[in-house]
């Protein structure tokens, strides 16, 4: 194995040079980059909108608009039909998903039948099912009335085509913000994701994708009081509407619409000639020029009323016939305001009203500092496991070093090229892969010197320890692999940046430990020809331990027992900490502008704004605080509000930084998302352990695996910690990383069981776990170091990420030892009744006769 044609070398260096190059670029500014050739590689990784700042803005399309809509529709429909016609009717009505319409004349119901028919015919899908969908039903079940129904192939029709075209809408809006490269695209039937980076004012960015925009010209009606309107019945054909003034003014408005927004083709802010207010002038197309004329031209001297969303932005009274298709909208403008209104009406009015379930809006300050903790945390994490691994394997470990800045270049290079998005948590997990990719070389260095010790030459030892290696590093990293790509799929936002990081991670530090260490270790053996393999500087681990791991078994095992049982009674009685992950509600992140934050005082101004649960806490700095508001009850509308409201009364002293809001209907989702991702992974595992063993190993991983689960849920509860998807991350992580210990054991005990055929178990699994013990602890040691460099430098945003994770690997270490290695004694792997016939040399390994 230690033999490397030239062509093989060449393509490895090959391979490690394109990786240098592609990652280059992220160490330069795009201005540096602009001015070099343009065959220059230049892309760079794309940083997370929680590291450059923006908006995650996820808008759910209410379906009770559209069938609201549909029944409109049908209603004049029918009405028109009908009255074309020349039938008689009574009670045109509509409720739920039903319009009903009762025909005076028995005799004439057959004849409504007929002139209805057009209301039932199948509706052309066009590529939505290939063919054509009936979207409404007729029953005439019941003598003289008709019902039409709407079907629910007919709702599903409707609410795909609405969701394009509001999608096509919310794109126009956002483009006309100036914003760079947002994201707006289709997740589910009913939602749309929209994120924009570098967003400076998020608020800006609600209103102008939330508010429907559907523009009217409607007829004011002058000929009742709107006040006897109000105390009564408004006349048939006459809504009352309000104004946006404070206090708002009714107004008794004709339900005939004139001309709508869909018939303007330009609408521009300007400025009024006569009073220099800002007003937004508009252009109709000649369809709406022409009834816009003709109703002008009817109704001189009366008022009409311009409506944005069921409010009236203005109510002048017609002058003269306005014939030339153009106006002004005038009202309480600001020069912002009009802008907006005019973006709106030229992106267009959406089908149906857009909800916002879940909001994310970080602020770009805490993101340079989300950047700079990360750089300082992946820097001393680095130096920590460098010196490490040179402190424990000498020379071999300077070369594990240097096969390490590679893994950590071709990440940020597979980053680069793939345009993968770096998030916090990504930056978080490629700072624990730089741990974790040193325990391949762990692994085989271990073996390496376990071979010497057992006489074979030094090349016969790194061959050897190279090829034995491979299968247990392989099996470790798919474990991981598995759990990690569940996270990817059923994970959100940075956390899937997180599952993206440690999969190419993963996959790096299989080329990184066995092809590229290992050729370096061939070259080092072609030129130096060592007689002795390099002496460490420090042994930590000594040689030929012979701990009776097993004979301790029961006292672990009542341990573990105890500390479960308390860990899952204290998960029932006591409230573990959610985030707004999974209870929904609203999170603030916000910084003093001058000073040290006054907690008592941003505690009493809130309590005053009648928003229910509040948790106001020192969040990092003096000056940094986090806000928690609880779920609110009137629904995913009032959790805007709740910002609203906060940002009212602390924007004068205060910066929001972060802003996170999540509804009851996406926190239920992601509550449900990870118990299935947990299941999912720990089934996967389990049947790929399963192949690679025999059941009794399987069923122990899975064992030893949610005793860490349990055992990391019992810390969330004792501590405190936030229990967010960052926290379901660091689970699925852990289990991955206990797998991972606990495969490099077992590999050894199936190792063992084919070498020591007839030696008792319990023996057996002392003598792998003794083998195995400097792998174990080595490894956990420089996971733990970078994992603490995060802990400390990393900030607060992903602390109980870390510190989750930080416990998560000391238990797995534990659990590899003294709970999945003891388990196999209990599934009767080898029966006990086998007596050791084996003679045992003096090196302390045991031996067939």
């Amino acid at each position: 194995m230690l033999y490397f044609s030239r062509l093989k070398m060449i393509l490895i260096w090959l391979a490690v040079a394109v990786t240098v190059i592609l990652a280059a670029p992220n160490l330069f500014p795009a201005s540096t980059l602009a001015q070099l050739p343009s065959w220059v590689p230049k892309r760079q990784m794309t940083l997370g909108l929680d590291l450059q700042g923006g908006s995650h803005i996820l808008l759910q399309m209410d379906q009770n608009d559209l069938i609201k809509d549909q029944l409109e529709t049908t209603r004049d429909e029918i009405r028109t039909l009908l009255r074309e016609a020349k039938i008689n009717y009574t009670g045109l009505s509509g409720t739920g998903r039903t319009v009903q319409v009762r025909i005076s004349d028995q005799s004439q119901v057959d004849a409504a039948k007929a002139a209805l028919k057009p209301i039932t015919n199948p509706v052309n899908a066009g590529l939505f099912t290939g063919g054509s969908v009936q979207s409404m039903t007729l029953d005439d079940s019941e003598p003289g009335l008709l019902k039409f129904t709407v079907t629910d192939a007919g709702l599903k029709y409707r609410t795909t085509t609405a969701l394009s075209q509001a999608i096509e809408v919310v794109e126009r809006r956002v483009n006309a913000l100036g914003t760079t490269e947002p994201i707006v695209q289709r997740q589910g039937d009913d939602r749309i994701l929209v994120q924009v980076p570098g967003l400076q004012n998020p608020q800006r960015l609600k209103d102008i994708i939330g508010q429907t925009a559907k523009l009217t010209f409607q007829m004011v009606d002058t000929s009742m009081p709107v006040q006897d309107a109000m105390k009564g019945r408004p006349p048939a054909g006459d809504s009352i509407l309000y104004s946006q003034d404070d206090p708002p003014v009714p107004y008794l408005v004709e339900n005939r619409v004139i001309v709508s927004g869909e018939d303007l083709s330009q609408a521009t802010p300007t400025y009024n000639s006569q009073t220099n207010e800002p007003v937004v002038s508009f252009t109709f197309n000649s369809r709406g020029a022409t009834r816009f004329g003709q109703a002008t031209q009817q109704n001189v001297g009366k008022p009409f009323a311009i409506v944005l969303d069921n409010q009236v932005i203005s109510a002048p009274v017609i002058r003269e016939p306005i014939l030339g298709g153009t106006g002004q909208i005038s009202g309480n403008f600001t020069a912002e305001s009009a802008n907006d209104l005019a973006v709106l009406l030229r992106a267009g009015a959406l089908p149906a009203k857009l909800t916002i379930i879940e909001e994310r809006t970080v602020g770009p300050g805490l993101g340079q500092d989300s950047i700079h903790a990360g750089k300082i945390a992946g820097v001393i994490g680095s130096i920590l496991v460098v010196a490490f691994m040179f402190v424990a394997y000498g020379f071999l470990g300077f070369l594990a070093n240097v096969a390490l800045a590679v893994h950590v270049a071709m990440i940020v290079g597979a980053l680069s090229l793939l345009g993968a998005t770096l998030t916090l948590p990504g930056i978080a997990g490629i700072v624990l892969t730089i741990g974790m990719a040193v325990d391949s070389n762990v692994l085989i260095y271990e073996r390496i010197r376990e071979e010497r010790r057992n006489g074979r030459s030094v090349i016969q030892a790194i061959d050897t320890g190279f090829s034995k290696a491979l299968a247990t590093i392989v099996d470790s990293n798919v474990t991981s692999l598995i759990a990690t790509v569940v996270l990817f799929f059923l994970g959100t936002g940075p956390v899937k940046g997180f599952a993206i990081t440690y999969a190419i991670g993963i996959l790096t530090t299989v080329f990184t430990a066995f092809t590229f260490t290992r050729m370096l270790v061939a070259i080092w053996l072609r030129r130096a020809r060592p007689k002795e393999l390099p002496r460490a500087p420090v042994t930590f681990i000594p040689p030929g331990t012979k701990i009776p791991f097993m004979g301790i078994r029961r006292w672990t095992f009542a341990l573990s027992s105890v500390l479960s049982i308390l860990s899952v009674v204290g998960f029932l009685t006591i409230d573990i900490n959610y985030g707004i992950d999974f209870k929904g509600g609203s999170m603030i992140e916000v910084q003093s502008k001058q000073g040290d934050a006054d907690l008592g005082d941003i505690r009493n101004r809130l309590s005053e704004l009648n928003i229910g649960e509040i948790q106001v806490q020192q969040f990092g700095a003096p000056n940094d605080v986090l806000i928690r508001v609880g779920t609110q009850d009137a629904g995913e509308n009032a959790e805007q509000t709740v910002i609203d409201k906060v940002r009212g009364e602390l924007q004068d002293q205060y910066d929001f930084r972060r802003v996170e809001v999540v509804g009851p209907t996406v926190s239920g989702e992601l509550a449900k998302q990870g118990t299935i991702a947990m299941l999912i992974a720990l089934v996967g595992i389990l049947l790929y352990v399963w192949f690679r063993f025999e059941w009794q190993f399987a069923v122990g991983a899975i064992v030893a695996t949610v005793h860490d689960v349990v055992m990391t849920i019992g810390f969330f509860v004792i501590s405190g910690l936030e229990f967010n998807q960052s926290s379901l991350a660091a689970i699925l992580t852990i289990i991955g990383y206990s797998l991972n210990d606990t495969i490099v054991v077992y590999d050894r005990v199936r190792e063992d069981l084919r070498k020591y055929k007839k030696m008792p178990l319990p023996q057996l699994l002392n003598n792998a776990i003794n083998e195995t013990l400097s792998r174990t602890t080595l490894t956990s040691v420089t996971t733990s170091l970078a994992l603490l460099a995060l802990v400390l430098f990393g900030g607060e945003v992903i602390r109980s990420f870390t510190l989750a994770m930080l416990f998560g690997v000391v238990f797995g270490t534990y659990s590899s030892i003294f709970i999945a290695a003891p388990l196999l004694i209990l599934f009767k792997l080898r029966p006990q009744s086998a007596t050791a016939e084996e003679t045992k040399p003096t090196n302390g390994k045991a031996v067939t006769t």
